[in-house]
């Protein structure tokens, strides 16, 4: 058993930030990231609250509020540091730090800051370009008073280091975090929220003049000649603090040039504070997002971040944050205040749709690594080292998920690619994904006893009919008719086979729980399949085969079968002494994919013979395997892009998530079997590659969608969710899920 002391007293943070009820965009921020925080690391860390008040306001917090900080009393600052100090439980406080939250007692705060014994971490919201002697002494001594100083933009980190003489080590880089979104149809939004046939330009945020919207108003009338279906959305309620100053002076003031300019029918004025998924929904169907602010030092803007997560083509002032992402693939940048350019870069956008698209993808490629998701990784990395590596960071399972699953599948079966999340019919189906789905769909009604699951069992297993041959093989591909296209004919389709034979296998393995009609046409499918495939070489092939055949025996005992299964562990045995030495044990001269299943195999045949050299074969293959994709940095499967060749050194780019499921299920198997902890620890941290522990640290695995991103490349991940992908998860999941009592 693993030692759960681990898991008992998970780390508590205490975050110093203003917090929701409030209204204000660092409150949102805050709120954004602590649930994604609880999502991905509830069993290693606590978030706790410090809500900041100013002007004698007090909310109805959330249970997470453990403490008020009233900003503008000084004596305040003072207790809540000797709070913090006694408090035990608190390893580490983090500072939103934004300049507005303590300008009335700055002194009071460089004192909190000074007097603290726990470690901090601040965060600024702000750094400001151009300091004067003052403001530039007041940083430094925030910066002297914590270990850990977290900044969104490259160009704020620069800043510090080179006009405020911050140490660089001391600084890290980790963007504001953005919403993963369902990337729901343009076209049923529009009609939802009655835009139908309108071309959308969409702001939002907070109101107040710095905001600069009656530039895109004063834009609008040449918009208009050029697309007269033009409609502009101003989303938000004004700025709570300027209300309290100016009252609505700013929104009626828009509201008059909107008659003046006699643009009523192309504005529409929200004036809520809307729900996020509301808020996502209107970003969606939104054909360009304008950013106008005339605020040359704003760093970074959450709501600039939320559309581009929207996958929005974006128009926007020259902030620093605008011109670190978006480029002539990402973007338009135009002056500040500059009407004339802005209504040209919303005409250009407009009258060309292949260039719209194209700027919208490839500004999901570039947000896409910011998704609060990997926020929470960076953070929760950022803890780990500021106490010293004494919080023990421990990912939680994600809860199971269909949605992908589902939305790729027809009648026919699961579709083979996706467009981003969009299943892409095009692609057609394979004997090769039906099969894996048909194993993922039978582990989950094992697991969950979901009666729903027997109709995609049989569709599936449907497919897999479709595909066998009259002499006993199958075909792989077939378009979105049902037609066998030529690839067959171009490609070899063992490893297929393979994978087919185990998944009936699999199923056949589960008779009792499924009605008898399944399971008998499952067997009368393997028992012909067998019939011509004595004769494949494959290695993989006959790994597969292998696994087929042990769960098929476990069901049904034949001796035939077992026969052929001791052919093909036999060619193994003899292609593994043929290539294998002191230094490389394995079966062939290179590591390809599902190079995991080759081990297994041997277990299993290990397993219904007690053949002794089967175990041996299986333990130092399976060592050796690891030994080549376990590292410091945890999983690194072998990359599709140069297999490894005996002699040579790994690539490490190219991972596909189905190499790091078969290893987990590899894994799983051993464990089951010999009980060697070490075994379990690697299946977790294989595991924890699609939730963030990689070489990019970023998701493989969508939880907004349910689906599996495609790879991990270089730089990025592949955001397509294809079939292949997405039910490799499932079943890495699955297989996590027998542990549940571990964790």
């Amino acid at each position: 058993m693993i030692n759960k002391a681990l898991f008992e007293n998970p780390a508590e943070i205490l975050f110093i930030t203003s917090y929701p009820p409030r209204v204000c965009g660092i409150a949102t921020y805050s709120q954004d990231l602590i649930k994604a925080l609880n999502n991905k690391f509830s069993n290693s860390l606590s978030i706790k609250v410090c809500a900041l008040e100013s002007n004698g306001t007090t909310y109805p917090y959330p249970d997470e509020v453990k403490y008020i900080l009233k900003t503008s009393v000084a004596k305040d600052y003072e207790k809540l540091a000797i709070k913090i100090n006694q408090d035990n439980d608190i390893k580490i406080v983090l500072v939103q730090h934004e300049f507005g939250f303590f300008h009335k007692q700055p002194r009071p705060f460089l004192k909190f800051l000074s007097k603290l014994s726990k470690p901090v971490i601040v965060v600024f919201h702000t750094v400001l370009p151009h300091p004067d002697a003052r403001l530039k002494k007041k940083v430094k001594l925030i910066a002297a008073a914590c270990e850990s100083i977290v900044v969104m933009t490259n160009n704020s980190a620069e800043i510090l280091t080179e006009v405020y003489g911050i140490q660089q080590q001391k600084i890290s880089m980790i963007a504001h975090g953005t919403h993963l979104v369902p990337h729901l149809s343009r076209r049923v939004l529009k009609t939802k929220y009655g835009l139908k046939d309108r071309k959308v330009l969409t702001t939002f945020g907070l109101l107040s003049s710095g905001k600069s919207i009656e530039t895109t108003l004063e834009a609008l009338p040449a918009i208009i000649k050029t697309c007269p279906d033009v409609v502009f959305l101003v989303i938000g309620k004004t700025h709570p603090e300027v209300v309290k100053s100016e009252g609505e002076k700013y929104r009626e003031g828009l509201e008059q040039k909107v008659r003046d300019y006699g643009l009523q029918d192309h504005v529409i004025f929200i004036n809520n504070f809307l729900a996020l998924p509301d808020l996502l929904e209107y970003l969606q169907l939104t054909d360009i997002y304008v950013f106008t602010t005339n605020d040359p030092d704003q760093a970074v803007s959450g709501t600039f971040v939320y559309a581009m997560s929207c996958a929005c083509p974006i128009i926007s002032t020259p902030i620093p944050h605008a011109k670190e992402v978006l480029t002539k693939d990402t973007g338009i940048i135009f002056d500040f205040c500059n009407a004339q350019q802005l209504a040209e870069g919303v005409i250009r956008l407009l009258n060309n749709g292949p260039l719209r698209r194209s700027i919208s993808s490839n500004t999901l490629q570039k947000i896409v690594s910011t998704a609060w998701e990997n926020s929470a990784v960076a953070h929760a990395m950022l803890f780990g080292k500021t106490s010293g590596d004494k919080i023990n960071i421990q990912y939680n399972l994600p809860v199971i998920s269909l949605n992908h699953v589902k939305q790729m599948t027809t009648h026919t079966g699961i579709i083979q690619f996706s467009k981003i999340n969009q299943p892409d019919i095009s692609s057609g189906y394979t004997l090769d994904d039906n099969a894996r789905a048909l194993v993922a769909m039978c582990m989950y009604f094992k697991s969950e006893g979901d009666e729903k699951r027997i109709h995609d069992i049989r569709k599936y297993l449907g497919f897999i009919r479709y595909c066998i041959q009259p002499g006993g093989d199958f075909l792989n591909y077939v378009d979105k008719d049902k037609t066998f296209i030529d690839q067959n004919k171009a490609t070899n389709l063992d490893d297929s086979n393979g994978r087919a034979i185990w998944a009936l296998g699999y199923l056949i393995s589960l008779t009792g729980l499924f009605p008898t009609d399944i399971t008998s046409e499952a067997a009368a499918i393997f028992k012909k399949s067998l019939s011509r495939f004595s004769t494949v070489h494959s290695t993989r092939a006959m790994a597969f085969a292998i696994k087929g055949l042990y769960y098929y025996q476990s069901a049904i005992k034949s001796p035939e079968n077992l026969i052929l299964l001791r052919t093909f562990a036999d060619r193994l045995v003899q292609m593994y002494r043929h290539e294998s030495n002191a230094t490389w044990g394995w079966f062939e001269g290179y590591l390809t994919y599902a190079n995991s299943i080759l081990p297994e195999a041997m277990l299993y045949a290990w397993l219904l013979t007690e053949d002794a050299i089967y175990k041996d074969i299986a333990l130092s293959s399976l060592d050796f395997l690891l030994s080549q994709t376990f590292n410091e940095n945890g999983i690194e499967v072998i990359s599709n892009r140069n297999w490894l060749q005996k002699g040579e050194v790994a690539g490490h780019f190219g991972e596909q998530p189905i190499d790091v499921a078969y290893t987990i299920m590899t894994l799983s198997k051993f464990y089951d079997v010999f009980k060697n902890k070490d075994y379990y620890l690697k299946m977790v941290t294989a595991f924890n590659w699609f939730l963030g522990k990689n070489r990019l640290h970023q998701i493989i695995y969508n939880p907004c969608t349910g689906g599996c991103y495609d790879g991990l490349e270089e730089t990025h991940v592949n955001l397509n969710q294809g079939a292949e992908s997405t039910v490799s998860y499932l079943m890495a999941r699955l297989t996590m899920g027998k542990y549940k009592n571990e964790q």
